[in-house]
């Protein structure tokens, strides 16, 4: 069983080694788009992904267009805080790609245009929070495709 999570632009070194190590907790691949806002020797990216980083299926592209370019016949879904369905509608298969945006922004209104129809939310149930950390996230995320997969 393979998921597939994408990090579009990340920002935060720390979430990315977190999401690394959650990604080889699961057998999910890592698929990373630059540009990055740190680099990827920084120390607290290895801090937080310990030296688990080793072992990770990772994948780097130069851009969103190289990586759309490179799984164009794949499926996608994507999350955002726009997304008019919750996550847990989406039906989870293999080789899924999960896609976040960066922490800051989320995604790319551009990308938002062209998959309207495949953006979920993670429901907030309060009107104090603005979103919650990509760490989190997507570890949400790829638990709830496990569960469903019943790969747990």
């Amino acid at each position: 069983m393979k998921l597939n999570i994408v990090l579009i632009e990340p920002e935060i070194p720390n979430n990315t080694g977190n999401i690394g190590r959650l990604a080889l907790a699961t057998g999910s691949r890592l698929h990373l788009v630059k540009p990055f806002g740190f680099e990827i020797t920084d120390s607290r990216l290895k801090r937080a992904g310990l030296d688990y980083w080793e072992h990770l299926d990772v994948h780097y592209y130069e851009s969103s267009d190289a990586f759309f370019k490179s799984h164009q016949n794949s499926k996608f879904a994507f999350f955002s805080s726009h997304g008019k369905q919750d996550f847990w509608d989406l039906k989870f298969e293999e080789e899924l790609f999960l896609i976040f945006g960066k922490e800051s922004v989320g995604l790319p209104k551009v990308i938002l245009d062209k998959y309207p129809e495949d953006i979920y939310k993670i429901p907030l149930y309060s009107s104090n929070v603005r979103s919650l950390n990509l760490a989190n996230c997507v570890g949400i995320v790829a638990y709830e495709g496990l569960r469903q997969l019943h790969t747990l």
